[in-house]
């Protein structure tokens, strides 16, 4: 056992303790609290808490230290806020970037309508909650104070589902997506379905009330079209489909993006997905849709088509990071917004710093690669105007941001 002071919180939540060996990664530590921890290499477990934070508080969950749904509910809010708004921070001056990082935009429990659990059928029927961190182990859970209580007071009835659909005792996947229409049940892993076990589940879906199942992106049966708003348009979204998690930051990143491209008549969504941004851009401006996901794509035209009042919306499909939108392409219009996977757009961001677009929006769920392409932006010509980070997922070492940029139109 070793006695460690803690002297910082790393980027994953876990508490740092700065040695001469190196720095410990002490999970559940809180910085200037002293701990008694079993080290091996750089990674420690806590032991005993010897002298606490005041900055440490009661968790909001009891499965906290166990799941490794959640890494840090332990520590107050406004030092909780003050970590997630560093992480931007701290990526961008890595980066040399010199840019005042507004305030976090807050998140709060009980607001995600979108979660992936584990599951795995037993003899005692099935297991179902998250992995315990850096396990295959699954925490079986009767609540969680992160989801929404539509899919937390359905916990049950997912794992009597899982549990009739595993026809093996290998883990699989259930997602859960809370839609207007009820609740959007993918499974994934799960194996093939017999016929019988199809017609089981098809009738435990009605019986249920559920939207949809779909099984390893097939649609086994879909009483109602799960559906979506974005902005004025109704979405009927794919299975298993890019959503994002939490409908008020959505909401809240679409209004800072609506916001900087107000004066433009022409907007590319590049990583458009199912639409989130561009069909509530196409309120005021004509759009570009642009995504490689070709049942996204679908969904944001039907929605488009189905929503009067809109402005023009037109879509390609194109893989961005094999193809991305050249400045060319690019010269059509005067705004940008774009959003990509973690891996962030770096091929595109550099045609975007050659075009002379005026106005960009950068989404990012990742600010290493956030930071890494706004680099290529600002080297472009582009003004960096502002950068919001947002706490889309609640306690969780993620955040996401959205960065403002512009660049005087040269004249033709």
């Amino acid at each position: 056992m070793t006695n460690l002071v803690i002297d910082r919180l790393g980027g994953q939540g876990d508490g740092v303790a700065d040695t001469a060996q190196g720095p410990v990664y002490v999970p559940f530590a809180l910085p200037g609290e002293r701990v008694n921890a079993a080290v091996e290499g750089g990674k420690a477990t806590l032991m005993a808490l010897l002298e606490a934070s005041p900055n440490r508080v009661e968790p909001a969950c009891r499965y906290f230290t166990e799941c490794g749904g959640c890494a840090i509910q332990h520590l107050a809010e406004k030092p909780y806020r003050a970590w997630k708004h560093d992480k931007v921070a701290q990526a961008l001056a890595s980066r040399g970037i010199e840019q005042a990082v507004s305030d976090l935009v807050p998140g709060q429990p009980r607001s995600r309508r979108r979660a992936v659990f584990s599951a795995r059928r037993t003899e005692n029927g099935a297991v179902l909650g998250y992995n315990r961190a850096s396990s295959h182990t699954i925490i079986d859970i009767a609540e969680c104070p992160v989801v929404l209580p539509e899919i937390e007071a359905a916990l049950g009835m997912l794992r009597a589902l899982a549990s009739l659909v595993g026809n093996n005792r290998d883990a699989f996947h259930v997602m859960a997506t809370h839609t207007a229409s009820g609740l959007d049940i993918a499974i994934d892993g799960a194996g093939p379905l017999s016929e019988a076990t199809r017609r089981l589940a098809s009738n435990f879906v009605i019986r249920e009330k559920l939207a949809r199942l779909s099984v390893d992106g097939e649609i086994v049966i879909e009483p109602r079209k799960p559906v979506v708003q974005f902005g004025m348009a109704t979405v009927a979204t794919p299975p298993g489909g890019f959503l994002q998690a939490v409908e008020a930051a959505e909401e809240a990143m679409a209004g800072m993006a609506a916001a900087h491209l107000k004066r433009a008549k022409k907007v590319a969504d590049l990583f458009a997905g199912a639409g989130a941004f561009a069909l509530r851009l196409a309120k005021t401006a004509d759009v570009h849709a642009v995504e490689g996901d070709a049942a996204a794509l679908a969904a944001l035209d039907r929605g488009f088509r189905s929503t009067p009042g809109l402005r023009r919306v037109t879509v390609e499909k194109r893989d961005l990071f094999r193809r991305p939108l050249t400045f060319k392409e690019l010269n059509a219009f005067d705004g940008v917004l774009f959003d990509p996977p973690r891996a962030g757009a770096e091929d595109q961001s550099k045609q975007i710093a050659r075009s002379d677009v005026p106005y960009v929006v950068a989404v990012s769920c990742n600010p290493a690669t956030l930071a890494r392409d706004l680099c290529i932006l600002i080297d472009g010509g582009y003004a960096l105007k502002s950068v919001t980070p947002v706490d889309q997922f609640l306690w969780s070492p993620h955040v996401e941001a959205v960065a403002l940029l512009e660049k005087p139109r040269r004249r033709r």
